[in-house]
């Protein structure tokens, strides 16, 4: 790779890198909210579990949207280009999130309000349903097949960046504000900040090029077909290995950093900060690790790295909970270090190895589909499933079975799939067995 084409691609990571971060920000901004306020204020009950399952409800929500969006977004993002559709994904990530801060309480408006809480979480999830998907393929696309998986990791480190940000800000606020006046109006800072950061992402986004593999393939491209007929006609089996790939990886992740600020406030009574240092810590190392995953990938293959990652999973569930029960903050913030550097090995590669199995004229779409399918029966549910076994059981046993069902799925997707590390992105076929030809 010339130096020219080293800046260009770092360039595009950078945009890519600084967009993701916001966005999962707001979304993820969400999620603490939800484990630590939202419950009280737009759910208000007798029994404070039973609030949070509420709250984790409309959380879920944001997660049935994410489809709708994937497929919306990727129509257009394979029919008009990538860089159009992450700079509107942006912008509705950023006002949905604005508008959370200055919306009215329970107290004050009565049902209204959880109504006004859902909507908005909709259109987050709308939004963050594109995103993912355009983000993820403008640098898939820009790099080169042999250092893919690296490159492509980047934008992936903007879940954690976005966790690290939004769960730093809340630890702030915790730390600085005594709990009456961060549930009267604290919790609305980090909200109404997201409207600053919307304005330093878009200005960075517009700057980038759009993809050359999109440009090169939309001269060429003859379908008639929309993008969403021809994957599910031609890419089927591509779309449920993203599908099943991704349920270890998402519940996992939704356990570690969402159920696990409820486990230490409501079942072992420890201060909320505790959580959230824990998860500050943990998405620190995680992002650096996963561009590390990453590149391993193109250097042993996708397919032994991911696997390595869900069965490791699979065996950190119960250890992680043991940890936890210990009460000692710094063995709780091991726990969750360890289980999202585990979770890197998979969210790591897990880029370019979806990028690999679609080609480029469905290639927003497949991808989008297929990870967006895949939030709603993992992410969507896992905290609330989480929530529902600890209250019914008294125990977090069943929850890390759940984890490791999730694992197994993962594992099965995995052996079904064919190692793609190094394959060109300028692909216009499927062919029958699923493997790709110019």
């Amino acid at each position: 790779m010339t130096t020219q084409n080293r800046g260009s691609i770092a360039k595009v990571v950078s945009a890519s890198l600084i967009g993701t971060t916001i966005e999962w920000y707001d979304f993820f901004l969400y999620t603490s909210a939800a484990a630590l306020v939202f419950g009280k204020l737009f759910f208000p009950t007798n029994d404070p579990l039973t609030g949070t399952l509420l709250a984790f409800l409309t959380y879920a929500v944001g997660f049935l949207a994410r489809p709708i969006g994937g497929l919306v977004f990727g129509h257009f993002g394979d029919r008009v280009g990538r860089k159009k559709l992450l700079v509107l994904s942006l912008l509705l990530m950023g006002g949905s999130t604005c508008a959370m801060g200055i919306l009215p309480t329970y107290a004050t408006v009565g049902v209204v309000a959880p109504i006004l809480l859902t909507l908005l979480r909709l259109v987050q999830g709308f939004a963050l349903g594109g995103e993912w998907g355009g983000a993820v393929l403008i640098v898939s696309e820009h790099g080169d097949d042999k250092r893919r998986g690296f490159w492509a990791s980047w934008p992936q480190c903007g879940a954690p960046g976005g966790n690290l940000l939004a769960t730093a800000v809340l630890a702030i606020l915790a730390a600085t504000q005594s709990d009456e006046a961060f549930l009267s109006w604290g919790w609305r800072i980090p909200f109404l900040l997201s409207g600053v950061l919307v304005v330093i992402g878009l200005w960075i986004r517009l700057a980038v090029s759009e993809s050359p593999v999109f440009l090169a393939a939309q001269k060429n491209d003859t379908t008639t077909h929309a993008p969403v007929v021809e994957v599910f006609r031609k890419s089927w089996r591509a779309v449920l290995i993203t599908i099943g790939s991704r349920m270890a990886e998402n519940v996992s992740y939704y356990v570690i950093t969402a159920f696990i600020l409820v486990y230490v406030t409501t079942g072992l009574s420890l201060p909320k900060s505790v959580g959230l240092n824990a998860v500050l810590i943990g998405s620190a190392v995680h992002f650096v690790t996963i561009p590390l995953w990453g590149k391993l990938s193109d250097q042993i293959g996708r397919r032994p790295v991911y696997l390595f990652g869900a069965i490791g999973m699979a065996v950190w569930s119960f250890v992680f909970f043991a940890m936890l029960d210990t009460k000692n903050s710094g063995v709780i913030i091991l726990a969750a270090t360890i289980g999202l550097v585990l979770h890197g090995a998979m969210y790591g590669p897990q880029a370019a190895f979806f990028s690999e199995q679609f080609p480029t004229r469905v290639r927003y779409t497949g991808l989008s589909v297929g990870g967006q399918l895949s939030s709603i029966a993992a992410g969507a549910v896992a905290p609330l499933i989480a929530v529902a076994l600890f209250k019914e059981f008294g125990s977090t046993v069943p929850v890390s079975l759940y984890v490791v069902s999730m694992c197994a799925l993962t594992v099965i997707a995995l052996l079904a799939a064919r190692e793609t590390k190094g394959e060109s992105l300028h692909s216009e076929v499927l062919t029958e067995r699923g493997h790709v030809s110019a």
